[in-house]
């Protein structure tokens, strides 16, 4: 008998036999998580992967319904809406721009407002067939569109591409 411990080499031999059986049950354990963690990470690639087009149609839905809500609010910039057309244009010379007559007004009284702005020398139409918050450049080296849908259609795309 072993004094120290107070077992005998026979229950320490047993506690040692217990330990291991304990260890392999863990590591048992361990591994079956594992396994799981690895089938679930493959089920969510999987349903991403074949739901990806679903996501991304109701991702510019949504954009589409938060951007129509702002239009009709009114809380848009035409400015920066027709600035930003213009950086796409070939050309400043002899650019006429067709806005929404609704915007075309707000446009007129933010230049009044600021005496002429940076937009001077261009020629701005009135034109029915423009949403509000777009507009279209014409220029004598092509038609440049800055429409609501044209944009959402590239984002769509975009997110169909991304991995």
């Amino acid at each position: 008998m072993n004094l120290q411990s107070g077992r005998t080499g026979t229950e320490q031999v047993k506690s040692m036999q217990a330990l291991e059986v304990q260890k392999a049950g863990v590591s048992q354990v361990y591994q079956a998580l594992k396994g799981l963690v690895d089938k679930l990470t493959q089920f969510y690639d999987r349903l991403f992967a074949e739901h990806r087009e679903e996501i991304a149609k109701l991702s510019v839905e949504i954009a589409r319904k938060i951007l129509m809500q702002k239009v009709e609010e009114g809380d848009y910039e035409i400015e920066s809406i027709v600035k930003e057309a213009l950086k796409n244009a070939p050309t400043r010379q002899d650019v006429v721009v067709h806005l929404n007559p609704e915007d075309l007004v707000q446009y007129q009284k933010l230049q009044q407002d600021a005496g002429g702005g940076a937009l001077a020398g261009i020629k701005f139409v009135s034109d029915p067939d423009i949403g509000r918050a777009e507009c279209l450049l014409e220029s004598p080296k092509g038609i440049i569109k800055s429409l609501i849908d044209e944009h959402l259609e590239r984002i769509a795309k975009a997110l169909n591409k991304a991995e």
